[in-house]
């Protein structure tokens, strides 16, 4: 009689017995087994489960799994930062009320006669300075992600590129440009001589152009987080799998 064994592709139905409360984990084994490994006993069985008169096949099943390369790691740890900058600079922009780079301020003027008048306006230095900030943690991310093969990450950074495509006319009204290697550019000239009150609109507000780019840095950032702690290992089928256990006990201790 043939017996078929579905191959897993992550550990989770390991703890589906598991409650969603912390008080469910402590009533269950798990703390327990948590113990041996911080006591030493877990150590020990594996090294006697190892040992030389161990099964050959449990040997090679073992030599089979690989944990990302310190390289990879760093690849992806930049991938976090840049991503974090990203996410602070878009949110910068995104800020309303007197904290705003958008805020209307008191400017003076005088005109061809000597006569001085005030009136509100847009602080146009500053907004250049917080736009270039983005343009600059955006063109960080790209570059991030090019070191790295991890397709969530890819697939995140595409649709962030996308998302700038999308809204290239109103980029274009204000200076920025994109690239070939799909980075952005900024014209300072242009830019402070542009109409401030469609930045805001692009940059501010639910659903604006860098809502969109901050909430898709986040998503990236997760990603890249996930991709550095995989663990690659071959199946039953002699297929090459990756899972991911992450922070999976964090919330518990």
């Amino acid at each position: 009689m043939a017996i078929n064994i579905q191959p897993k592709n992550d550990i989770s139905y390991l703890f589906s017995s598991l409650g969603n409360s912390a008080s469910n984990v402590a009533s269950s084994n798990f703390l327990g087994e948590y113990a041996s490994i911080k006591n030493g006993s877990y150590a020990k069985l594996m090294k006697a489960y190892y040992s030389k008169d161990s099964n050959a096949s449990v040997k090679a099943l073992a030599k089979n799994t690989q944990s990302v390369s310190d390289e990879e790691a760093k690849a992806y740890a930049k991938v976090q930062s840049t991503s974090d900058a990203l996410k602070e600079a878009a949110d910068a922009l995104f800020v309303k009320g007197s904290k705003s780079v958008f805020e209307k301020k008191d400017v003076t003027t005088t005109d061809a006669n000597g006569v001085e008048s005030t009136v509100k306006a847009y602080d146009t230095e500053a907004i250049y300075k917080a736009v270039n900030n983005f343009v600059t943690s955006y063109n960080n991310v790209i570059k991030a992600v090019d070191e790295v093969d991890d397709k969530s990450v890819i697939n995140r950074a595409s649709s962030m590129v996308g998302n700038s495509i999308a809204n290239l006319k109103m980029l274009n009204q204000l200076g920025i440009t994109i690239n070939e290697d799909s980075t952005m550019s900024v014209d300072k000239d242009t830019f402070v001589k542009s109409d401030m009150s469609k930045a805001q609109v692009l940059f501010q507000g639910n659903g604006s152009y860098g809502y969109q780019v901050s909430a898709q840095a986040s998503m990236m950032n997760f990603a890249a987080e996930k991709a550095a702690t995989k663990t690659a290992t071959y199946t039953d089928n002699a297929t090459f799998n990756y899972y991911n256990t992450g922070n999976l006990f964090n919330s518990y201790f």
